[in-house]
């Protein structure tokens, strides 16, 4: 077997401080949309699940149509930067955009409704140019196949210190000085980063412009016919496992803020505490994790991560008391980070490669748009059958309980139907390299 020369199995330093400065910045950035928007909406808006639930749909579809848009066109041009750039500073524009709606008339309320759906859409839609199609695929471009178990737990671990940084950091921040001045923090924060990007930033050397010559239409819908899917079948069942995996995840996720402040009446510091300190052990594990996932052993991480969410979900329910609420958090924490981890590295080594922006929206389908449109529409119904009715800032609306975290164990546990079928087609590919290699 010929040594792959020691240059292509490390990422230079320069696009690792790349990698961690962007993708924590939109990480936050995106954690402050899934946790605090919701919030937010709870707090100044109105208690309603259907406001979130619509929010989180509409933000969702839009990001995936920008990502496979945008990716198509920056496959044609052969280029990543520009967008990565200028999709992050108009997101950090929007995002100081939406705490304007605190500001907006309330009656009557489908008015600042509305709004805040409009607003968290078009902040989605630049997110999603400058960190879906433009950041992530500049990801896949200056990696390879031996390395991506490292930058798959880099960028697993990222989500989780976001939250970390998102919760604990934005409780006591919102705690002080509320809403707004919070956004325009976080916002600003973000396009200081694109700015920072256009002087700093290279595509890959190997990327090169890719036109179908029928145009850019016929490119962009290139990838929905059934010949796509027969060509990656086993890519296709990892972004089955993912879209199984995420539905059942965004049951709970966008609403777990709501439920500890608003049915544990716990404040934003405690909350933000609670679930950072939690997530942080659940980071340590993505170090052990690369080498397995390096070594060919996804399915069997998935597996682990799946036990580990369902304990951990359910943990959540039994009791109240902080330490029970840590182990609970770190347990579901660990399945996300896991998942995300293995999920990412195994579908960037079956990208096609002159397909990598297009695939990244592709992958936002199972990813983003399915699960936070059908996850939240669950949410809404079991929160609106199973949970309680408060009274928030002087408006009655229904609050999440215990319940939306056992659905959610439930759903997350039926990965292992398309698990098993991924797995087998893995097998059956590293048996076949590894027979390449020994001949």
């Amino acid at each position: 077997m010929e040594a792959v020369p020691l240059e292509t199995n490390n990422i230079i330093k320069r696009n690792w401080i790349l990698i961690w400065v962007l993708g924590m910045a939109g990480q936050i950035c995106w954690n402050v949309e899934n946790s605090w928007f919701n919030t937010f909406v709870y707090a100044k808006i109105a208690p309603s699940p259907s406001i979130v639930s619509w929010m989180v749909g509409v933000s969702a579809a839009v990001t995936t149509f920008a990502t496979f848009f945008v990716g198509t066109l920056s496959d044609r041009k052969g280029k990543r930067k520009p967008f990565i750039a200028v999709g992050y500073i108009l997101w950090g524009m929007f995002t100081i955009a939406f705490g304007a709606a605190e500001f907006f008339p309330k009656n009557p309320v489908i008015l600042a409704a509305i709004f805040v759906v409009a607003a968290d859409a078009v902040m989605s839609f630049f997110g999603s140019v400058g960190n879906d199609s433009g950041f992530s695929t500049w990801t896949t471009d200056i990696s390879n196949e031996h390395n991506r178990g490292r930058l798959g737990g880099a960028l697993a671990a990222m989500p989780v210190l976001a939250t970390i940084f998102g919760s604990v950091v934005s409780g006591i921040i919102i705690d002080k000085v509320d809403f707004f001045p919070f956004f325009i923090i976080m916002g600003g924060t973000v396009m200081l980063v694109g700015i920072f990007t256009i002087f700093t930033l290279k595509d890959s050397p190997a990327l090169k412009p890719k036109k179908d010559e029928k145009g850019f239409w016929h490119q962009f819908l290139s990838v929905f016919n059934i010949r796509t899917v027969k060509e990656n079948k086993e890519l296709f069942w990892v972004f089955m496992v993912m879209l199984v995996y995420f539905i059942g995840f965004d049951v709970y996720f966008p609403y777990i803020t709501i439920y500890f402040a608003n049915y544990l009446k716990l404040d934003y510091t405690m909350t933000g505490l609670i679930q950072g300190a939690g997530l942080l052990g659940a980071v340590l594990l993505t170090i052990p994790t690369a080498r397995f996932i390096d070594k060919g052993k996804s399915p069997a991480v998935i597996l682990f991560a799946l036990v580990a969410n369902f304990i951990g979900l359910f943990v959540i329910t039994l009791s109240s008391k902080i330490p029970v609420l840590l182990i609970g958090v770190l347990g579901s924490g660990i399945g996300y980070v896991l998942i995300f981890q293995t999920v990412i590295a195994w579908i960037k080594n079956l990208y096609p490669e002159d397909q990598r922006g297009q695939f990244e929206g592709v992958k936002q389908i199972f990813f983003v748009c399915l699960p936070m449109i059908i996850g939240p529409l669950i949410a809404t119904f079991v929160i609106n059958n199973f949970g309680v009715r408060g009274v928030i800032d002087g408006t009655s609306g229904m609050i999440p309980t215990e319940s939306l975290f056992l659905f959610s164990a439930a759903l997350t546990s039926l990965t292992v139907l398309p698990l098993i079928p991924a797995y087998k087609l893995n097998k059956t590919r590293i048996q076949s390299i590894r027979k390449g290699v020994e001949v």
